[in-house]
Formats: structure tokens, sequence, C-alpha cells
């Protein structure tokens, strides 16, 4: 007798707890070092984020890593930024994802071309995360931005970002909600280290909180250098003062870096429905944060 194995999306809606982590494709065709980099949460993780171009760095797309990942045994993640595309190509990639199995979807506006490896590039924006959520709900409902209709529809899992430390927060606030009203079911956040400051976050959803599955940020620090860039460069990341001493006064700074990330899990756990890692090529923290906090 088989056993159904759930999807991210069948988990989150049964009240399961989720953990996920993100990998970025290659810079070229060789998909082998992020099948090693992933075997160490290999069934530890419900799914695994493919980032689109992430930083604007030019890379492997998310349709094709993904795939791959499928291939593999992995539920992905697909992220779709729309820095590089207009709505037809935006549209299309979304149609082709589908048809190659992606049902998972993370839309995001994107980083500009300026803050990569191709700053010469002429960005496109087109449409923006709330613009392409709309768009990706349209496909759904069987017609495309043209309102031109479709021969078979789509059904996403589509999700969204929100940044909890953003100051003010009310803009972030307004958008969240524009996104769910654009069919957004589940949120992962940015990078949480301050509880004080993402408690009055959680505070501020509660209007709309039922309506979405949230998905708190942990970014495994691998030096206070990596700290002290993230205070200083990435909106609404803040790190407190301990937490940089701490890792400074490590013997191991690894050891610490997964005693500091579990720690924040067991504070988010009553308040999120699951955990989404960033680990920056970091999969093997992740594994251990996992088996710290007991995940199964």
């Amino acid at each position: 007798m088989s056993v159904k194995i759930l999807s991210f999306k069948e988990k989150l809606e049964k009240g399961l707890f989720v953990w996920t982590t993100e990998v970025g494709p290659p810079k070229g065709v060789n998909m082998e070092p992020v099948f090693g980099e992933l075997e160490s949460v290999r069934g530890k993780v419900d799914a695994v984020n493919v980032t689109d171009q992430q930083s604007a760095v030019m890379r492997m797309g998310p349709i094709a890593a993904g795939k791959a990942l499928i291939d593999r045994g992995y539920e992905p993640i697909c992220q779709f930024t729309c820095r590089d595309r207009n709505r037809i190509a935006l549209q299309s990639d979304l149609l082709s994802a589908y048809a190659l199995g992606i049902r998972n979807i993370l839309i995001m506006t994107g980083d500009h071309p300026l803050l990569g490896d191709h700053p010469q590039a002429k960005p496109v924006y087109d449409l923006d995360s709330i613009t392409l959520l709309s768009a990706a709900n349209g496909l759904e409902g069987g017609v495309d931005m043209a309102g031109k209709k479709l021969n078979a529809s789509p059904v996403f899992y589509a999700g969204g970002v929100v940044n909890p430390g953003a100051e003010p927060l009310e803009p972030e606030l307004i958008k969240m909600e524009k996104k769910i009203s654009r069919g957004a079911k589940f949120f992962q956040t940015q990078a949480i280290f301050n509880l004080d400051i993402f408690g009055k976050f959680i505070e501020a959803i509660k209007p709309f909180r039922a309506r979405i599955k949230l998905l708190g940020g942990i970014v495994p620090l691998r030096s206070v250098k990596m700290a002290e860039y993230m205070n200083a460069n990435i909106p609404g990341v803040f790190i407190p003062d301990e937490v940089i001493e701490r890792l400074r006064g490590a013997s191991d700074i690894e050891k610490e870096s997964v005693a500091i990330s579990a720690e924040l899990v067991e504070k988010l756990r009553p308040v999120c429905d699951g955990i989404h890692f960033m680990p920056i090529k970091g999969n093997h923290l992740v594994a251990r944060i996992l088996e710290k906090v007991g995940s199964k």
C-alpha cells in the first residue's frame, strides 16, 4: 500500500509546519554543485526556492533549474522577477513552468541591474510584483493580460515576499494586502533577527493573517563581516549587537550560527506556519539547524 506524499501546498493547507530552503542556479549549465549542496537537506525540507537571477547576477533560469530539481525528487518554488522581461515573456514563462510540472511560484519585483554583474543591462519592470500576481491569477482564470483565452489554464500556488522590518511599515502592509487580493496564498519574510520588530509586524497583520500562510525568514550567519554587511546594506534587516558579539567571540562560528538560528526558529514557531532558510550556499548549516530543532 503506497503512502501519498503531501505537496508543499497540501501541507500548509492541512496546518502542518513546513520547512523550505533556497538555492541559486549555477552560472553555467552544470547543476551538480546545486544537487551536492542540497543532499544534506534531502528529506528534511518540504520545498526548495529557486532564485531568478538573484542580485541581478546572470545565471541559469529558475524554470530549467526547477525542472531539474523535480527530476531529482525535490519540490521547487520558482521565483519570478519582473526586472528582465515584459508581460508577454513573463506570462509565457509562467505557462512554460506549469507545463514542466512547476506548481509553486514566488513573485518578486527584482533588484535593479545596476546591483548585478551586467550593470549596462536595461531594466524592464513592465510589471511589478502586484501586477504579475494579477497576471498569474488571470491565467488561472483562462485569459491572458490582453483578454485572450487560453486553451487550458494553469493552477499555481502563488506566494509573495514581505519585509517585517521595513521602515515605515505601513507601505509594506498595503503592498502585502494588495498581493493577497491578487492571489498570494503564502509569504516568505526577509531575514528575521530582531524579535521585537517582528512581534510588531505580527500584530499589524492580524486583520488578514487568517487568509495567508507565513514563513519566517532565517539567514544562517557565516561571519561577523556578513552580519555587519547585512546591517549596513539590506533594508529592514536589524541584527542586534549581542548577536554579532556572540559570533565575534565564538571559537566555532558555524556552531554558534546554528545555535543562533535554532533559537530564532523556536521563537518563530508559535507565530509562523513555517520557516524559510536563505543559507547562501550553506545548506549544510540548514541541516544542522533542523537537527537541532527537531524539524519532524
